[in-house]
């Protein structure tokens, strides 16, 4: 299968985010319309609707892009995803005036190991799984 190997690179990137951020919002949907919790839905939701699919597919075609000699292990590459999405992410957050606790910056320190830890088996178990099942690298 050698026909469009970016295009089902990026299908295989894809996947996983698109899903869970329709749960997520499923989430956000269900306590916000069903038990009538006050979140403002609309400005927390299109940053991760919107982009966030998109670059883990890009991120994908990237990984397949690398030639073979010189390409980071799979988790490695999805490991460093995250220098790319917190910075677009807070850049969106202030841009939406959304409201920051102060206890944000001591708890992002604290939180961002654990993201780094939860993207790497991600990209490594699931996205490499669908890389596989796509054919792509």
């Amino acid at each position: 299968m050698s026909t469009h190997p970016y295009l089902r690179a990026y299908m295989a990137g894809i996947v996983f985010p698109t899903m869970f951020v329709l749960a997520i919002f499923g989430f956000f949907c269900a306590s916000r319309f069903v038990y009538n919790i006050e979140f403002p839905i609309e400005r927390v939701v299109i940053f991760p609707l919107a982009l966030v699919p998109n670059l883990w597919g890009v991120w994908n075609m990237f990984y397949a892009a690398q030639h073979s000699h010189r390409r980071l292990p799979l988790g490695i590459h999805g490991a460093l995803l995250p220098a790319i999405l917190l910075p677009l992410a807070l850049f969106a957050a202030r841009a939406m005036a959304f409201p920051f606790p102060s206890y944000f910056v001591t708890v992002f320190w604290l939180v961002l190991p654990g993201l780094v830890i939860i993207y790497y088996l991600v990209w490594k178990y699931l996205v490499g799984f669908f890389n596989a099942m796509l054919g792509v690298a």
